[in-house]
């Protein structure tokens, strides 16, 4: 059966695969007074992820610099649009310290599109960066960041000189869905700024992810991944795609946790080093663990040569 939004059109109706309990947890409660007497904003609240009380039960939070506005529409994000507020000069510590108090040994920090700044938003991250280095030298560090439109060489240098251990940046998509997806963005710019950090250093993860569910086709899916070791990213997420809003792009499909088994079976013979394939995978979900498992299967791979 089908579900009537707001404006009278028909959803599909979640499956049960896809059902999560509402988050009640002490452990959520605290995390979410932490970020907030910290000043912070976390994607896990303005995405509305799913995965949200399963992680800040465990202390596990991806917190949002450069402001909880966008300055781009996507069809698929649920983060506000409009015009920025300014950059606030306190935030790098504050994500340090957070993430000191919650005795994090990794922390993921993504941010909103800022193409109203002259470098994107990518000194920001690189004062990030090394507040969390000076802070809590032993946590590693995973960032999602924006494309940096027309900017990125420049960002791409300065952020993988500040030296995270993770570099992600999602492809969302398959290309012939970005007009309507993910419309400001180019789909090989993405892949190029993620080829262009393994190049400039080639010791750093690169990961990316895509949803599923937008009408894509399954070879369109085996393409990226092509495209994807084409630019040598070691990590593929995939999770279903879930309308945030009635305003925005519908769900055409609800894929099959075993049809996400089967692509993740396809992803791992292309030469990925790690695979997270479920219809409740996102982008920062068990970073953490994942981030160890990467490790191990480099070791493992140039222990083989």
């Amino acid at each position: 059966m089908n579900e009537i939004t707001q404006i009278g059109i028909p959803r599909l109706r979640k499956p049960d695969w896809i059902r999560v309990k509402a988050p009640t947890s002490a452990g959520f409660a605290a995390t979410k007074a932490l970020m907030r007497a910290k000043s912070l904003t976390t994607v896990c609240e303005e995405a509305a992820c799913p995965n949200i009380g399963e992680c800040w039960t465990k202390k596990h939070a991806t917190v949002m610099i450069l402001g909880d506005t966008c300055t781009r529409a996507c069809a698929f994000c649920n983060v506000k649009t409009g015009m920025p507020r300014a950059v606030d000069p306190m935030e790098p510590q504050n994500v340090a310290d957070a993430a000191a108090q919650m005795g994090l040994n990794h922390i993921v920090v993504t941010s909103v599109d800022r193409d109203d700044l002259p470098d994107g938003g990518a000194s920001q991250f690189v004062k990030v960066i090394q507040a969390i280095r000076r802070t809590n030298p032993t946590t590693t560090i995973e960032i999602l960041t924006p494309d940096f439109r027309n900017k990125a060489q420049a960002a791409i240098e300065s952020i993988v000189e500040a030296g995270p251990d993770v570099y992600n940046h999602n492809l969302e998509t398959v290309p012939r869905l970005y007009p309507t997806i993910r419309p400001g963005a180019r789909y090989y710019a993405s892949l190029r700024l993620l080829e262009s950090v393994k190049r400039h250093d080639p010791s750093i993860f690169t990961k990316s992810g895509v949803m599923l569910g937008l009408g894509e086709e399954r070879l369109e899916i085996h393409q990226v991944m092509d495209d994807m070791r084409s630019a040598d990213i070691d990590f593929l997420t995939m999770g279903q795609y879930l309308q945030p809003t009635p305003r925005h792009a519908k769900v055409a499909e609800f894929v099959t946790p075993k049809a996400f088994d089967a692509y993740a079976g396809i992803a791992r013979a292309k030469g990925f080093l790690l695979v997270a394939s479920s219809p409740l995978t996102r982008s920062s979900y068990h970073a953490g663990e994942d981030f160890a498992r990467l490790r191990d299967a480099r070791e493992a791979k140039l222990a083989k040569r």
